[in-house]
C-alpha cells in the first residue's frame, strides 16, 4: 500500500513543480481543446440539420422507449418490487434458490409458515454445510457468486451517476435551454430506467468470477459472450473492446475530469482564488484524495460510497427543499414555466421545441447514464442467483437521479430567475451574466442558493467536492474493469490505469468547463453504440431472467399463503 502511494505521489509531483508557472491552467487547456473538439465532432454527427440532430441522441433516446414499451413499462411496473429488492425482502431466495427452499425439495409446501420458521430453516440448511471446519457465513456467501449486496452496488452506481451532472449539467441545461428542458430531462429520467433495468441484468447474467471471487462484469462481458452465443463472436469482440476503449475515456472524461473541473469552479469561487496555477493545485489534492481511496478496489469503494452517497444525496435535497418550501407559493408557476417552455420555447439561442428537447435529452442521458453502460459494471458485482433482481434494483438509479434530484436542482435555479438574475440562453456557451459577473455550471447553482442560505457557498462547495470525489471513484471502478479486460488483470496494468486516471483528474482542474464537457460528453455518448449492439441483441434474455425472478417470488409467496 505505501509503495503503491509513494508511486502515485511521485507520478504526481512534476504537477506541484509546475504549477508555479504563470498560466499553467491555460496550457493545459489549450492543449487539451483540440482533442476534446476532436471527439466530439466524430461522435456527435447529425442525422439532421437545422435543428441538429446527432444520431446518438436518437439511437439512446428510441432503445429506451422501444425498451419500455417492450417489457410493459417496468419502470412503473416494477417499482415496488425494486425497493423491497433493495430493502432484502427477497435476500432469501437469491441465497438460496427459491426451489432449494419453497419448491418440493425444499420446505414443505402447505405448512404455516412464519419468518421465524424460515430463519430456522436457513440455519438448518447452513449447519448442514457447515462442514470441514467451514464456517457459516462464509458458506452464506458462497452459495451467490459476488462481492456487494444490492444497497451497496445502487450506492455505488448512484454515486457515479449523482454527480455534479445534478448541480452543473441542470444548471447548464437551463442557461442553455430555459425553463423547459427541466420537462425533457424528466422525460429521458424516466425513459432511462428501462435502459438501466435491462443492462445492468444483462451485467449480473454475464459476469466473469475469479478464482478467488473477484467479479468482472458489464458490457465488454455480455456483449462478446451474448454475441457469441448467437454465432457473431467476432463482432462481439470487436464491439466489447471498443466498448472498453470508450468506457475508460468516459472514466477518464465525465466521471474524471469533469467533475474535477466543477469541484475547482466552486473552489476557487469560494476563496477567491485567481491565481493561474490553481486549478491544478486543487487538481492534484483531489487526485491524492481520490487515490488513496481507489486503491482499495470495489470493496473499498463500496464501503466509502455506501456511507458517502446517502450523507451527501440527503444534505443536498434537505437543502432544495428549504428553498423550495420557503418560495412554495412559487413553486407552481415554476411547474407552469417548466411546461410551458417544453413546447414553446423562448430561451435565447434554443430555436425550437427540438432544440430544448435535444438540451434536456442531452443532459439527463449525462448526468444518468441510461443506455451508456457503464452502471452495469457496478451492478455486476452484487451477491444474487437471479441477474433480474439488479437490474429492477438499478432502474432505481435514472429516477433518484434525474427525476428527483435534478428537477429538485432545477425548481431551485427557476425560482432564483424569477427575479430576473440573468437570461435564459445566454450567449450560447452555457455561462449568462448575474450582476454583470460570468457564471457557469456549478457557479449558477451556488448563486441561486446563496440567495437562500446563508453561508451556502461553503456547503455547496462541501456538496460539489464530495459529489465529484464519489463520482470519481466510482467511475475508476468502471475504467479499471475496462482497462484489465483489454490489457489483463496484473497489478502492473492496475497501478498503470490509476496513475492516468489521477492525471486526468489534474487535467480537468485546469482546463476550461467548455472543452471539458464537450470531451466529456463524447466519451459518455461514445461508449452508446456498441452497448445498444449488446442490448438489441440480448434484449429476449433479460425477458426470460425477469419472468425467472418473478417466478421465484411468486413461488416463496404462494407457499407460505398455502
Amino acid at each position: 500500500m505505501k509503495y503503491k502511494l509513494l508511486n502515485l505521489f511521485t507520478f504526481l509531483f512534476p504537477f506541484l513543480i509546475f504549477s508555479q508557472e504563470q498560466g499553467l491552467d491555460q496550457q493545459i487547456d489549450q492543449a487539451f481543446q483540440p482533442i476534446s473538439d476532436f471527439f466530439s465532432a466524430v461522435i456527435f454527427f447529425n442525422v439532421w440539420h437545422d435543428p441538429d440532430i446527432p444520431f446518438v441522441l436518437v439511437l439512446l433516446v428510441g432503445s429506451a422507449l422501444f425498451f419500455t414499451i417492450y417489457f410493459g413499462f417496468p419502470n412503473i411496473r416494477f417499482f415496488g418490487k425494486a425497493i423491497n429488492t433493495v430493502r432484502g425482502k427477497y435476500e432469501d431466495i437469491e441465497k438460496h434458490g427459491a426451489q432449494n427452499l419453497y419448491g418440493e425439495d425444499g420446505i414443505a409446501q402447505g405448512q404455516d409458515l412464519t419468518n421465524v420458521d424460515i430463519e430456522d430453516h436457513l440455519v438448518s440448511m447452513e449447519n448442514d454445510l457447515a462442514i470441514d471446519g467451514d464456517i457459516i457465513d462464509t458458506i452464506r456467501d458462497e452459495s451467490s457468486e459476488g462481492e456487494v449486496s444490492h444497497f451497496q452496488a445502487l450506492a455505488t452506481a448512484v454515486s457515479g451517476t449523482v454527480g455534479n451532472g445534478n448541480i452543473a449539467g441542470v444548471a447548464l441545461a437551463i442557461a442553455l435551454g430555459g425553463p423547459g428542458a427541466t420537462f425533457w430531462m424528466i422525460v429521458c429520467g424516466l425513459l432511462g430506467m428501462s435502459s438501466k433495468f435491462v443492462e445492468c441484468t444483462l451485467g449480473v447474467q454475464y459476469r466473469d468470477v475469479g478464482e478467488d471471487g473477484t467479479v468482472y462484469g458489464g458490457p465488454m462481458y455480455y456483449i462478446s459472450k451474448g454475441l457469441k452465443e448467437r454465432g457473431f463472436e467476432t463482432i462481439g469482440k470487436v464491439a466489447a473492446a471498443i466498448f472498453a476503449i470508450f468506457c475508460i475515456g468516459g472514466s477518464f472524461g465525465g466521471g474524471n475530469a469533469a467533475q474535477s473541473n466543477q469541484a475547482t469552479i466552486v473552489i476557487k469561487e469560494l476563496f477567491n482564488w485567481q491565481s493561474t496555477a490553481a486549478g491544478a493545485i486543487v487538481g492534484l489534492v483531489l487526485a491524492i484524495l481520490v487515490g488513496v481511496i481507489i486503491i482499495g478496489g470495489i470493496k473499498r469503494i463500496a464501503q466509502v460510497t455506501e456511507k458517502v452517497v446517502p450523507f451527501m444525496a440527503v444534505m443536498y435535497i434537505v437543502a432544495c427543499l428549504y428553498i423550495i418550501l420557503s418560495n412554495f407559493s412559487l413553486v407552481d408557476d415554476a411547474i407552469s414555466l417548466i411546461v410551458q417552455e417544453a413546447f414553446n420555447p423562448t430561451a435565447i439561442g434554443v430555436g425550437s421545441l427540438i432544440g430544448v428537447l435535444l438540451v434536456g435529452f442531452k443532459r439527463a442521458a449525462f448526468s444518468n447514464e441510461a443506455g451508456a453502460g457503464s452502471a452495469s459494471i457496478a451492478h455486476s458485482a452484487v451477491r444474487t442467483k437471479y441477474s433480474a433482481s439488479e437490474g429492477l434494483v438499478a432502474l432505481l438509479e435514472p429516477f433518484i437521479d434525474t427525476v428527483v434530484i435534478c428537477t429538485m436542482t432545477a425548481i431551485v435555479i427557476i425560482i432564483f430567475n424569477f427575479g430576473g438574475a440573468f437570461n435564459y440562453g445566454g450567449d450560447g456557451s452555457g455561462a449568462v451574466l448575474i450582476d454583470g459577473m460570468p457564471y457557469e455550471g456549478a457557479g449558477i447553482t451556488a448563486v441561486a442558493f446563496a440567495e437562500y442560505i446563508p453561508y451556502s457557498n461553503i456547503f455547496l462547495t462541501i456538496a460539489v467536492v464530495l459529489f465529484a470525489v464519489s463520482t470519481m471513484i466510482s467511475w475508476s471502478y468502471y475504467g479499471l474493469q475496462s482497462w484489465k479486460y483489454l490489457f489483463g488483470r496484473g497489478k502492473t496494468a492496475d497501478i498503470v490505469y490509476k496513475l492516468l486516471f489521477c492525471t486526468f483528474i489534474v487535467i480537468g482542474a485546469a482546463a476550461s468547463m467548455k472543452s471539458i464537457w464537450a470531451f466529456s460528453d463524447a466519451m459518455i455518448f461514445a461508449m452508446v453504440f456498441p452497448n445498444m449492439l449488446g442490448l438489441f441483441f440480448l434484449f429476449p434474455v433479460v425477458k426470460k431472467q425477469l419472468n425467472r425472478y418473478l417466478d421465484a417470488i411468486k413461488l416463496k409467496y404462494d407457499a407460505i399463503e398455502d
